[in-house]
């Protein structure tokens, strides 16, 4: 769900500048976005009371739709006219496809700090390898025999 209580999926997409016009940006009025997604006004009402598409609103409460509720509008009228599809069947198609979507991009944020984790291990194992003092001999195991070994003290002279 996004943030207006719709199952748009925004938020990830923001322009950092306020003049730049993305897939997320609420450009189209109503009459627009029917034209765009071959549907009638009151249908697009519709679907946003119903929650299926959730434009954004003015600050008179006007509708705004950016180019990826026209798409997925039209993914709607699909899911509808051409599978048969009813509505809350459609809502539930797309709050899945949303929530597997966050969960590829969390599988991805989680694989790039796995991946730091595994940079960091071996930049450390590095440090340590760099560490280590030269003249230390290095350990060879010696195999054990039954020679007897006497030792004798030196005596002071």
């Amino acid at each position: 769900m996004d943030g207006r209580g719709g199952i748009g999926g925004r938020g990830a997409g923001r322009p950092r500048n306020p003049y730049e016009l993305t897939e997320d940006s609420p450009v189209y009025v109503i009459s627009v976005a029917a034209q765009l997604s071959g549907l009638h006004p009151q249908t697009l009402r519709q679907y946003d009371r119903l929650g299926l598409v959730s434009p954004d609103r003015t600050a008179g409460r006007g509708r705004r739709y950016s180019a990826r509720d026209i798409q997925l509008l039209r993914q709607v009228q699909q899911l509808s006219q051409d599978e048969g599809i009813n509505l809350a069947g459609i809502k539930r198609i797309i709050e899945l496809e949303n929530q597997v979507a966050a969960l590829q991009a969390r599988v991805a944020e989680l694989q790039a700090a796995v991946e730091g984790a595994a940079t960091a291990m071996q930049q450390r194992e590095a440090q340590v390898h760099a560490s280590y003092r030269r003249d230390l001999v290095r350990y060879q195991d010696i195999q054990q025999s039954s020679a007897l070994v006497v030792w004798r003290p030196k005596r002071p002279e």
